[in-house]
């Protein structure tokens, strides 16, 4: 026990050496990990010139069972198919997330069914729970009354935002039925038109504003 204690506190270390930096999460099983490739460096220009970050313009990449997760407070992670989290993978991801951590999974379409079975590795114990509108995640920089703001239309279904606690503290966030990323990309890319997209970049703001204060 001692052992894991003085792990997770030098982990934590690492996570306070990059304060306000972001990475993109690789993981297995054939999942497009890469899509949405011009989303975070919009959204990161984005929140360093509305809610004061400064965080590095080219986010990194790295890999879900690598120990380079813990040099970055935020994880960003999308596709639309196929999550394989070997052991491993979800030992490491479950002691970065109780270690200070926090990890966005955003729903690109298709990925709800492969996540959610992948996440019962990463914690058995818990379960994705629907977040209420009046979070404080929809009201960090940006309001959102009615909760997560619908940017894609897909299926149609309402967008719902699912968490997972430790204690009382959110350590990851599922959006789903939203399609943030979409929003976040170059305005070509999917010819959202510019309130859409703002949308998405204040709700993506609140995302990252609060990862870095919680």
């Amino acid at each position: 026990m001692k052992k894991v204690v003085l792990l997770l506190i030098f982990h934590f270390s690492l996570l306070s050496l990059n304060a306000q930096e972001l990475a993109v999460l690789k993981y297995k099983g054939g999942g497009d990990w890469y899509s949405n490739p011009t989303a975070l460096s919009n959204l990161i220009a984005f929140c360093n010139s509305n809610i004061n970050t400064k965080i590095n313009q080219k986010p990194e990449t790295v890999e879900a069972g690598s120990t380079d997760i813990f040099q970055y407070p935020f994880l960003h992670m999308t596709g639309h198919g196929n999550v394989f989290f070997s052991e491993a993978d979800a030992e490491n991801l479950r002691n970065y997330l109780l270690s200070g951590g926090f990890l966005h999974i955003d729903d690109n379409y298709g990925m709800e069914p492969y996540i959610t079975k992948e996440l019962k590795k990463v914690f058995p114990d818990k379960d994705l729970i629907e977040l209420p509108a009046n979070h404080p995640i929809f009201n960090m920089a940006y309001p959102f009354p009615n909760g997560l703001p619908k940017i894609h239309e897909h299926d149609g279904k309402r967008p719902q935002a699912f968490g997972i606690f430790d204690e009382s503290r959110l350590v990851l966030l599922f959006t789903y039925e939203s399609d943030l990323g979409d929003g976040w990309e170059d305005p070509e890319v999917h010819n959202d038109p510019a309130d859409v997209r703002e949308k998405a970049l204040k709700m993506g703001a609140n995302i990252v504003k609060f990862a870095f204060e919680n």
